[in-house]
């Protein structure tokens, strides 16, 4: 392969990277804790919205909700992480490339 090719290569992986990029921003995914809490989050880690049950909201015990809420949190993060490891996989080879995942 000449230099020429390899650099075409680059270019057009480089293409197929930022499209699936920009496809992330407009997907989502949902991170719950149990029914009381649901955080949705695209593929960048952006939150989006968040979902608490009134039924958990108890002035009186608000370490639980700040609990749930950061298991929620996580689990949405996770899940986005997961989602974009899946989309850029096939183009990296299963490689972890710092800054992506």
């Amino acid at each position: 392969m000449n230099p020429r090719q390899l650099q075409q290569m680059a270019q057009q992986m480089q293409r197929q990277m930022q499209k699936i990029q920009e496809e992330l921003g407009n997907e989502f995914v949902e991170g719950t804790a149990g029914s009381y809490i649901t955080v949705t989050m695209n593929g960048h880690r952006e939150i989006k919205g968040i979902t608490i049950a009134p039924e958990i909201v108890d002035p009186e015990d608000i370490e639980t909700l700040q609990d749930l809420l950061l298991t929620a949190i996580n689990d949405a993060s996770q899940k986005a992480q997961e989602l974009a490891e899946k989309r850029l996989g096939p183009l990296t080879g299963g490689m972890k490339i710092p800054g992506m995942f």
